[in-house]
């Protein structure tokens, strides 16, 4: 599974964790964005906004009860420093969707984790793609659970 960083973002998901939790600016979020078809990782990296990644060949899942996830100061608390490991790991809570697909079904290929600054009034030309993450799930009707690693791992800095 390969977990990279937009160049955009590179050295900031700490930034934006602590916004959101801060609520600074009121109304910020992490926002998840599920893709059934993405383009090369070299290629994905590069894009600057949501907007971008979707001017490209890049298509948003459309699966039967999909709708963006997003996760505000309510979901999110600062990530832990770990002295041991000598890391901080941002923590995501899992993305539960029910019943997903079954009428319309789709391959997961890809997770995408952005900041939205103002949920209220924000578009895809206003959130910055944080980090990306491979999915190989496929909907059938039945309960989906997201998550960037298997530990819940949005990110790592070490």
């Amino acid at each position: 599974m390969a977990n990279e960083f937009f160049n955009v973002s590179k050295g900031r998901p700490h930034e934006f964790w602590r916004r959101v939790v801060a609520n600074d600016p009121a109304n910020s979020a992490i926002i998840g964005i599920l893709l059934k078809v993405t383009e090369a990782d070299a290629t994905l990296r590069d894009y600057a906004t949501v907007a971008a990644i979707f001017g490209g060949s890049n298509t948003e899942c459309d699966f039967t009860n999909y709708a963006r996830k997003v996760w505000t100061d309510a979901d999110l608390s600062n990530p832990p420093v770990d002295n041991t490991n000598d890391r901080v790991d941002g923590l995501l809570p899992d993305w539960v969707i029910a019943n997903a697909g079954g009428a319309l079904n789709n391959a997961l290929v890809k997770i995408v984790l952005a900041f939205d600054n103002d949920t209220t009034g924000g578009t895809d030309a206003n959130l910055i793609p944080i980090m990306h993450a491979d999915l190989s799930q496929t909907t059938n009707g039945d309960q989906l659970t997201v998550r960037p690693t298997t530990a819940s791992i949005a990110w790592r800095a070490t």
